[in-house]
C-alpha cells in the first residue's frame, strides 16, 4: 500500500506516531542521501510535500516515516524504498526468497519488499492492522494493483466502497482519491503493486502530519 497527495484524515485528530525505533537506519540514510542529491532541507522537504522542520525530524529520528512518505522521498532523491531503508540486494536477481525479506514498520502497517529495487513497479506485501489508516484520503499519480490475500478489506474508491475478501483483487489509477482499512479484527494481509516511482514530475500524496505545526 504519498508531493500534491493529499493524504488527509478525515477526523479531527491523528493517532500519535510510532516511536522512531523500528526504523533505526532510516534516519542517517535519508540525510545522506538528500546530501548525496545535492539537496537542501528546504527544497527536498518542498518536493516530497512535507514541512522542513517535519523533514528534519525523520532525519534526526524524531519521527517515524510512514509508507507513503518513503515513497515521496524515494521518489525526489531518484532511489527506492529498499535503499532509504539501508537494505542491500546484490545484482538484479529475478528470485526474491522469502527469507530475504525483512518486515517493516511504517505508518502503523507493517510490510515486505516483495520485488528487486530499481524497477519500474514495487511490489510488497502488507499487512493492515485494524484501525490503522482507514480514515486517511490518498490521492497521488500512478496505478495501484492490490490482492488480498487473507482477511476482508474496505477499499474506497472515490464515492464507491468495496469490500474485498481473500482471492478478490482492484486495479485503478491512483489519482482516484481512495482509502484503505482492515475489516476484520486480525487485519488484513495484501500483495501490493504500485508504479509510483514512475511519475518523477508528478506529486504524491502526504498530508498533514502530526507536529508539523509546534
Amino acid at each position: 500500500m504519498s508531493p500534491s497527495e493529499t493524504e488527509r484524515p478525515s477526523g479531527a485528530g491523528s493517532p500519535a506516531e510510532p516511536a522512531p525505533a523500528a526504523l533505526p537506519a532510516v534516519a542517517p540514510q535519508l540525510r545522506a542521501l538528500r546530501r548525496q542529491a545535492s539537496l537542501t532541507l528546504e527544497a527536498a522537504a518542498r518536493a516530497a510535500g512535507l514541512s522542513p522542520a517535519h523533514l528534519s525530524r525523520l532525519e534526526t529520528g524524531q519521527r517515524q516515516p510512514s509508507l507513503p512518505m518513503l515513497l515521496a522521498l524515494a521518489r525526489v532523491y531518484g532511489t527506492t524504498v529498499a535503499e532509504l531503508l539501508g537494505e542491500t540486494v546484490a545484482g538484479r536477481d529475478a528470485v526474491i526468497r522469502a527469507a530475504d525479506m525483512e518486515p517493516t514498520a511504517a505508518g502503523g502497517w507493517t510490510y515486505w519488499q516483495a520485488g528487486a529495487p530499481g524497477r519500474g513497479m514495487q511490489a510488497l506485501r502488507v499487512h493492515v492492522p485494524h484501525g490503522s489508516q482507514g480514515d486517511v484520503v490518498r490521492v497521488h499519480p500512478g496505478e495501484e494493483w492490490l490482492h488480498v490475500l487473507r482477511g476482508r478489506l474496505r477499499l474506497r474508491l472515490g464515492d464507491s466502497t468495496h469490500r474485498l475478501a481473500a482471492g478478490d483483487s482492484a486495479h485503478f489509477d491512483s489519482l482516484t482519491p481512495h482509502r484503505i482499512a482492515a475489516e476484520d479484527h486480525d487485519g488484513v494481509d495484501l500483495l501490493f503493486v504500485h508504479t509510483l516511482l514512475q511519475s518523477p514530475t508528478a506529486a504524491l500524496c502526504l498530508g498533514p502530519t502530526p507536529g508539523d505545526a509546534s
